[in-house]
């Protein structure tokens, strides 16, 4: 009798094995904690997974040359580039029928566009000979390698055909090269000319200057966040309302507000002069350049920095500060021993949310920069919206993404993420 009641499994109310029940109801409400962060986990990937990986795919991406010139491409790949001659007569011929297609669908100078990133002014050339390809008759009006160089001698350039046959691979590290500073030449991988060199250099500077910017806001808003968690409530409130501010402003504003202030007949030139420590004719330059940009977006991003660490402090208790004063510690001990390492975390959060927000700036540094204080942003912004070369804008963002992640890999095993709080 006891190992039969051994044996049998213990029923839950409803007749069913306690076992089985249990599991049911767990799975139940794994599946209604599923159906609560469906919509932020559908949020997150159309707004942030599948954009990012847009920007990726569109890096590579180069399937324009061999959709838009299918023959030539196919003609192409048995010519010899070291040859120092254009390809023969069935390589124009090719051409000529691609021309005759794209010129229809009105995708010639898309094409062109393209091939123009890698070797300025084959687009021009693309588009003289879209505007003869409308009337060419393909059986009669041969051979083309005549027509093509009646109307443009540049056709016959090696180069030109070089580039039409090293970027007609659907995939192309191109974009990455470009923003690397390099190219493809003829032997291979290669730095641009010296005076086409700008990509390094903007990166180099973004980097500097989004340190100098966050170094900047800790220096100013350890202060401030210091005095909003250790003055009394209703002087705390005021305070917190000044730091809130800039929020309740516009940031064109703001920045627009810089401007005036900067330039050389601006308020600060005009107190210094007024004050006599500057001269008049000795007015100082601080627009248009990386100090400007510097000081409009410190004071941009500072309430970024304020608010973590405020957080941070609120929750240091004060008595530890007088328990280390009380064991004959000094002021600075105190603070320095027993109140800043407690302070850290919420530094550390700052850092990362202006970091982070200051090299993807590019309003501010296009009104106040200059030639010498944008940043990598402004060269993406322009890539989008003006030259709309999208492959190397893409590249571009890649790449500032992935210093992003290095330095935040490397502030980990430093610092440690896990000790980054916002309270």
């Amino acid at each position: 009798m006891s190992d039969t009641t051994q044996s049998s499994p213990v029923l839950a109310a409803d007749g069913r094995p306690l076992k089985h029940s249990l599991n049911r109801a767990l799975r139940r409400q794994k599946m209604r904690a599923l159906a609560l962060i469906l919509p932020l986990l559908a949020f997150v990937l159309l707004t942030f997974i599948v954009p990012i990986g847009q920007m990726l795919f569109r890096s590579v991406q180069n399937d324009i040359v061999q959709n838009t010139l299918p023959q030539t491409v196919i003609a192409v790949q048995s010519w010899d580039a070291n040859s120092g001659e254009a390809p023969d007569e069935a390589a124009f011929a090719a051409l000529a029928a691609d021309f005759k297609t794209a010129v229809e669908n009105k995708t010639h100078t898309r094409v062109g566009s393209r091939l123009n990133y890698e070797t300025p002014g084959i687009s021009s050339l693309f588009r003289k000979a879209g505007r003869k390809a409308k009337r060419w008759d393909l059986e009669t009006d041969g051979p083309f390698k005549e027509q093509f160089l009646d109307i443009d001698e540049d056709w016959g350039d090696p180069a030109i055909w070089r580039t039409i046959q090293k970027f007609s691979p659907p995939v192309t590290s191109g974009y990455f090269l470009n923003a690397a500073d390099m190219q493809l030449g003829d032997d291979g991988v290669e730095f641009r000319p010296e005076n086409q060199q700008i990509y390094i250099t903007l990166f180099k500077r973004t980097l500097f200057m989004s340190m100098i910017i966050m170094g900047s806001c800790i220096l100013l808003g350890y202060p401030v966040a210091w005095l909003l968690a250790n003055l009394p409530s209703a002087k705390a409130n005021v305070l917190l309302i000044l730091v809130l501010l800039p929020f309740w402003t516009s940031l064109l504003v703001r920045t627009s507000a810089w401007k005036v202030m900067l330039q050389q007949q601006g308020v600060i030139n005009d107190t210094l002069v007024w004050l006599g420590l500057v001269g008049d004719d000795a007015r100082l330059v601080m627009i248009n350049n990386q100090f400007g940009t510097i000081v409009a977006m410190t004071h941009i991003l500072l309430p970024f920095m304020i608010l973590p660490m405020y957080s941070v402090m609120q929750t240091i208790p004060p008595t530890y500060l007088r328990a280390a004063k009380s064991l004959g510690a000094t002021n600075w001990t105190a603070f320095w021993r027993v109140y800043f390492p407690q302070s850290v975390p919420g530094i550390g959060a700052g850092s990362i949310l202006v970091f982070i927000l200051a090299i993807g700036y590019y309003i501010t540094p296009e009104l106040v920069g200059g030639t010498k204080g944008v940043f990598i942003s402004n060269r993406i912004a322009f890539h989008i919206s003006s030259s709309l070369n999208w492959g190397l804008a893409a590249a571009l963002g890649t790449i500032l993404l992935a210093a992003v992640l290095i330095l935040y890999w490397a502030y980990d095993k430093i610092v440690g993420i896990d000790n980054v709080k916002l309270g």
